[in-house]
């Protein structure tokens, strides 16, 4: 599985770059939150590409991975919820924008999903122009990391 936009790669990890990817975090909630993300890919295999990391990487240096994103499930009511984030240096270009773009896109275009969710942290203004630049709207509602907002299917009619 593998989707491409304009510039960049995006496709899932395996089980074994994920324990790579867990080995290697020195930041703790993200060696967690990875952690949580393979258990998922393990405990529903036939659901693995709404649980895996997927890498971000540059169509013009397919070797280089600029970032990750994930889904965090896929949950009865056809809701995902997506996170990224860049690596440094790499942000500032558009990168993760065309990135939520795509895998909202691609996310809508699944059976079942109806809407697609994220949250940031009340500071970081970055990932809040992100997601408005990709289409996503605040929900007015307040999660564990922060405001939340939402893109949902009735807006690509």
């Amino acid at each position: 599985m593998r989707l491409e936009t304009e510039r960049l790669l995006l496709s899932p990890l395996s089980e074994e770059e994920m324990e790579a990817l867990i080995a290697e975090e020195a930041d703790p909630e993200l060696r967690q939150a990875y952690g949580e993300m393979l258990q998922g890919c393990r405990r529903e295999p036939d659901k693995r590409l709404w649980y895996a990391v997927w890498a971000i990487r540059l169509k013009s240096r397919p070797g280089t991975v600029i970032g990750d994103f994930c889904f965090k499930g896929l949950n009865p009511d056809g809701m995902v919820e997506i996170g990224y984030g860049l690596r440094q240096g790499f942000c500032g270009k558009g990168y993760m924008t065309e990135t939520v773009r795509a895998v909202t896109a691609w996310a809508l275009s699944q059976p079942g999903v109806t809407r697609v969710e994220a949250e940031t942290d009340p500071g970081n203004l970055t990932s809040q122009k992100v997601l408005a630049a990709a289409g996503f709207v605040p929900t007015g509602v307040r999660g564990e990391e922060g405001p939340r907002f939402v893109f949902q299917k009735e807006v690509l009619a």
